[in-house]
């Protein structure tokens, strides 16, 4: 456990203080010695720093039963590197866009959380667990987006200040190109030079299952994964245009510095949810009371904006379930047969509706989507084709950030030419407060004109 913890301390501090992550090419220096400094848009190092947050944490299951995509399941007692692979299907969250990392690291400390008794396998192509990171979440992280965009739309056409880097191999390789292949996309954080400037080493980092990867090319078999795999590298030329609306800085996440800093997990009790996470009005919280290291355990004591909710009397060790009604954050702790004060679980209870306003909705005219929140707000719409992309006519999301006037108006118009096709689509709203997102989805049929 203590190995465990210093190995947690460590990538969080150097996460946290990203010069010690700078590659060798950036920073100045290589395995020759000191040459000139190369001016590097600090995005870019940014961008090492917080992928590395994901793919250089080590974590342990307490029990079997976490999923693998694909093939069996966490096993006990094994410490692993890298988030799992999963994007947690209809049901699950995104660690990172959804949740804190450190609420992913609560729920694997306790047996009974959702981990380990939800299996999303099959909801989805890319389910497994309930909490996850796929490939496009793990570079849209790094990247700095406030959300998920899909591998196949990092690219041109589908977005603005990005082109493909020059030449397509190694020596035309950047710390914070993007690698994408059908269906794939993976960030390069590394490029190491040798003493005539010619590239040596390229670091290429995704998420894949079981878990994140980190990858160590030389320059030529770099050259090789490209041409077999069919792949380009491209280059971020104008971050900002990259990203539009989408400013991790300008959400409450993704949290770098939260997710960089090792968390005390709660040893007495822990949320079926993890712990720091966002419930929604009216969904069983389960209080796994687990008294790990035997101080004896009382009293649970429930919180609700500093104002006691609850104390329910304990025999000792087990599960605690209540239903709230009233949204706001709560707290929840025990008190010890020595008259002390457990540790604090924190979460937050928050209602988020929404749904079509407009019946039928007519491909060619403008309508509309209604939302409401409570403790949480409402700020993002996305609006996409259902089933599987067509990699031959891939036809980009729609999105709308929302603004306050939205939100005074509990609504927003989808303009006419928002979508190009009929048939099914989703429709996908989403709220944050500082313990989480949530998000509604919602199947809708669009008509085509006579």
């Amino acid at each position: 456990m203590v190995k465990r913890w210093m190995i947690r301390i460590v990538v969080g501090f150097i996460c946290l203080y990203g010069f010690l992550l700078v590659p060798s090419s950036v920073s100045g220096e290589n395995e020759n010695g000191p040459e000139p400094a190369v001016d590097i848009d600090a995005w870019r190092n940014r961008a090492v720093d917080y992928g590395r947050i994901m793919s250089r944490l080590e974590w342990t299951p307490v029990v079997d039963g976490i999923p693998i995509r694909g093939r069996g399941e966490f096993k006990a007692n094994t410490t692993y590197t890298g988030v799992p692979y999963s994007n947690g299907g209809w049901d699950g969250r995104m660690i990172g866009f959804d949740v804190y990392l450190k609420t992913f690291l609560a729920a694997v400390e306790n047996p009974q959380s959702v981990i380990y008794t939800r299996d999303l396998r099959n909801q989805r192509r890319n389910s497994a667990g309930f909490y996850g990171m796929v490939c496009s979440a793990y570079t849209s992280y790094a990247l700095q987006l406030a959300a998920q965009v899909g591998s196949s739309y990092h690219g041109p056409p589908h977005r603005e200040g990005i082109e493909p880097a020059e030449p397509q191999s190694a020596q035309g390789a950047q710390v914070g190109d993007v690698l994408w292949f059908r269906g794939h996309v993976e960030l390069v954080t590394r490029v190491t030079t040798g003493p005539d400037g010619e590239v040596t080493d390229v670091r290429v980092e995704d998420s894949w299952p079981p878990t994140t990867r980190t990858k160590n090319y030389s320059a030529s078999r770099f050259d090789d994964y490209l041409a077999r795999r069919r792949a380009t590298l491209y280059r971020i030329t104008d971050h900002d245009a990259w990203r539009g609306e989408s400013r991790a800085e300008e959400y409450l996440f993704p949290n770098y510095e939260k997710d960089a800093d090792p968390p005390a997990i709660n040893r007495v009790l822990l949320l079926d949810l993890g712990d720091w996470v966002a419930y929604r009005k009216g969904q069983p919280v389960r209080f796994n009371i687990m008294d790990r290291d035997d101080r004896g355990v009382e009293t649970l004591v429930i919180k609700r904006e500093g104002e006691e909710v609850e104390q329910i009397e304990l025999d000792g060790p087990g599960i605690v379930e209540r239903t709230f009604e009233r949204p706001g954050d709560y707290t929840a702790h025990c008190i010890m047969k020595d008259g002390t004060e457990s540790q604090a679980c924190e979460f937050s209870v928050c209602e988020i509706d929404s749904g079509p306003a407009t019946d039928p909705i007519v491909l060619g005219e403008p309508w509309e989507i209604e939302f409401q929140t409570e403790n949480m707000k409402a700020i993002h719409v996305r609006i996409a084709q259902e089933g599987d992309p067509d990699y031959r006519n891939l036809v980009p999301h729609y999105s709308i950030w929302l603004n306050d006037d939205h939100r005074r108006e509990g609504r927003v118009t989808v303009p006419a030419d928002a979508l190009t096709r009929g048939g099914r689509h989703s429709i996908f709203v989403t709220g944050e407060n500082r313990y989480g997102r949530l998000r509604n989805r919602h199947i809708i049929s669009v008509d085509t004109p006579d």
